[in-house]
């Protein structure tokens, strides 16, 4: 039987290995994937950069500065009529007088059933000018302004003026006339100035108007001599409304939040941090060093935040009507990371005992890159959850704080 033939050819042999079909995502591409696979939290994140760009892009368009006052436009509503007719300028009234017959009388005893009170001339926010008939034994008049009709249950309203003589029968109103309702009621005053059951209202509305110069100053015109009487200007538009000193709502929102934004983002971030740094050596230090750290902590849980926040501004000479944003921003920092410190320090007291961080350090890995590089990573969750909501915590505390002054 003949021998096989050897050959010493090179035999090809092929492995069957595991191989990486996709690139491996970080920390943050794998969290970015998970959150576009949420529609809630993609519609949050939406609705948070709009409030971003409301606050940070919105007075780059909308340029007017919150503190401005429109003494003319003060409490409007959105949408209010913002027209007013060009007038001349002021002019003093010399009113009206009557002849008066006969003593002064008891209130019991004045017979006229009703005072007659009409308006003189055109009501304007500059002036609203009214005229009575005399009423027989009255010694003088006092007259009311109400924005209600007085006549269910008699409240007159705001009383403007005593007219202490009888022969008096006009009354000029120049106090913060806007264009809206008044009723305006006279009473007739008895001999001992007291009021009689003798009164009557009469209702107005004043047409909103101003002068040729208040337009130049308001920017409305370039010169006086461009607007003649009669014509119509626009005043400064708000389109949220202004507060009851005038200044527009839309401006004092974005300042507002442009303010509120601020401290919930930066203060949490300063406190979280410094929460992390010192939980991150509380839970890998351990023994009788964690258990100083973790009392140091507990004692500055215990320190009432706001009276620091009172010393802090008396530290920095902060006054009345002063932004107190940077005392308040520092006694957050220092009183309100134990909370971040003690979340980490438990997630480092677990992680330290992992098999790779032993095998780190058996590789001769140091402290730094321990803590940094294996530690702080794997507590990312917990640290991101506390700076959430760190987050709405802090704009409640400034919102809190800006309440009580």
């Amino acid at each position: 039987m003949a021998e096989a033939a050897l050959s010493f050819e090179r035999v090809s042999v092929s492995r069957d290995v595991e191989t990486i079909s996709r690139p491996s995502l970080s920390y943050w591409q794998d969290a970015w994937v998970r959150l576009k696979a949420n529609t809630r939290a993609l519609i949050s994140l939406y609705i948070v950069i709009a409030l971003g760009v409301f606050t940070l892009a919105g007075p780059l368009v909308w340029q007017v500065d919150p503190s401005a006052q429109d003494l003319d436009q003060i409490s409007v509503a959105p949408g209010t009529d913002r027209a007013a007719a060009i007038v001349p300028r002021y002019q003093p009234w010399s009113g009206a007088t009557a002849r008066v017959e006969g003593p002064a009388l008891q209130a019991q005893e004045m017979t006229a059933p009703t005072v007659s009170v009409d308006i003189v001339g055109e009501p304007t926010t500059q002036a609203v000018r009214i005229q009575w008939d005399a009423v027989p034994g009255a010694s003088g008049y006092r007259v009311y302004r109400n924005i209600a009709d007085p006549a269910p249950d008699d409240h007159l309203g705001l009383p403007l003026a005593d007219i202490l003589t009888a022969d008096r029968v006009s009354f000029e109103d120049r106090l913060d006339l806007k264009p809206r309702y008044y009723f305006y009621s006279v009473v007739a005053l008895d001999r001992n100035s007291m009021p009689a059951p003798v009164y009557n209202t009469v209702a107005t509305v004043p047409t909103r108007v101003i002068t040729a110069e208040e337009a130049v100053a308001r920017g409305l015109a370039d010169t006086p001599d461009a607007l003649r009487l009669g014509d119509t200007v626009h005043l400064a538009l708000h389109p949220f409304g202004t507060d009851y000193l005038g200044r527009d709502m839309l401006a004092r929102l974005m300042h507002g939040a442009r303010v509120s934004l601020f401290i919930g983002i930066v203060a949490p971030f300063v406190y979280v941090l410094i929460g992390i740094l010192y939980g991150s050596a509380a839970g890998f230090a351990g023994g009788r060093t964690d258990q100083v750290l973790m009392r140091f902590a507990d004692f500055v849980v215990a320190l009432p935040f706001l009276l620091f926040m009172i010393l802090f501004r008396i530290l920095f000479g902060i006054e009345g009507g002063d932004s107190g944003i940077l005392p308040m921003m520092i006694a957050m920092a220092i009183l309100a990371w134990p909370a971040a410190a003690r979340l980490v320090r438990g997630q480092i007291l677990q992680i330290r005992e992992e098999g790779y961080v032993s095998a780190s350090r058996l590789l001769g890995a140091k402290t730094n890159y321990l803590v940094l590089r294996h530690m702080i990573p794997n507590t990312m969750g917990v640290i991101l959850v506390t700076l959430t909501f760190a987050v709405p915590s802090a704009i409640f505390t400034e919102a809190f704080l800006s309440f009580i002054g």
